[in-house]
């Protein structure tokens, strides 16, 4: 008979952030395919479990995929693991369950923790709809692209970003969606969590004085019919008032009122016209 996949959720940071029917699988399995082996063996120590690794990350997922498939075929029970939290969340995994599936093996997730699921259920902000996005495009033109997508989205909006990008996902969003609520929680379960709450513009200017370090979960407010000028609205409007002679600063605090929206984007807007 074929074994099984099992898809087991580890901890997002706080070791004790696991399930006993994961670690009864885990010691169980022939196997644990793990994204990081040498992040998993610090769970596997923890609780002195001696299963047999091997690495799973997205550069051998293709070639790596067909591989387990055969050792489940030939009846050897498989555990996929991720880092932390659900695997395939964001994380390798997704050509394994597929392949497994078309082989007519099963799969059976073990659920536990989630990042996402985390900060989201501590938010504050609705819970009852949402929809994750996991990472933004890294580029400035796409992610805005992205966001330009999402900017009419009631539900509540799910992001991951890494810590270097993080200040300029959150000026995109504050020019794209508005100065809406938001919840930053950074290192979520570990020693140094912290949930930031506030606009985005409150948000932004936090991590502007405290640099931003770690896992960061961002959740986000959806639509909720605020009407905001188009960017061609607001550029005619900032031709105008260079025209009559008024400085970048003053056209900043006459059409942030106007318009409600973030005062330090117009600044910029106004500088990229001056020129």
């Amino acid at each position: 008979m074929a074994g099984v996949l099992y898809i087991v959720a580890t901890p997002i940071g706080n070791l004790e952030d696991i399930t006993l029917r994961a670690l009864s699988v885990l010691k169980e399995a022939d196997l644990i395919a793990a994204e990081d082996t040498r992040q998993t063996k610090k769970l596997l120590a923890r609780y002195e479990i001696a299963t047999p690794l091997t690495s799973y990350y997205d550069a051998v997922e293709g070639e790596k995929a067909a591989q387990l498939v055969k050792q489940l075929e030939s009846g050897k029970n498989i555990a996929l693991v991720s880092d932390a939290g659900t695997p395939t969340v964001s994380d390798p995994g997704f050509r394994l369950i597929q392949a497994a599936i078309v082989a007519g093996i099963s799969v059976v997730p073990v659920p536990g923790a989630s990042a996402l699921l985390a900060v989201l259920s501590a938010s504050g902000l609705p819970t009852d709809r949402f929809v994750f996005e996991g990472f933004l495009p890294a580029k400035r033109r796409e992610r805005r692209e992205k966001l330009q997508t999402l900017a009419a989205e009631t539900r509540t909006l799910i992001f991951y970003e890494a810590p270097h990008r993080i200040k300029e996902a959150l000026s995109d969003m504050l020019e794209v969606f508005g100065d809406r609520e938001a919840v930053l929680g950074r290192e979520v379960t570990k020693v140094h969590e912290e949930f930031m709450r506030g606009r985005l513009s409150e948000t932004l200017a936090a991590l502007e004085i405290k640099e931003p370090r770690g896992e960061i979960t961002l959740v986000v407010g959806g639509f909720a019919g605020e009407k905001r000028p188009a960017e061609t609205t607001l550029k005619s409007e900032i031709d105008a008032l260079l025209k009559k002679g008024l400085r970048v600063k003053e056209i900043a605090e006459i059409l942030g009122e106007k318009f409600a929206y973030p005062k330090k984007d117009i600044y910029r807007m106004t500088l990229e016209r001056r020129k």
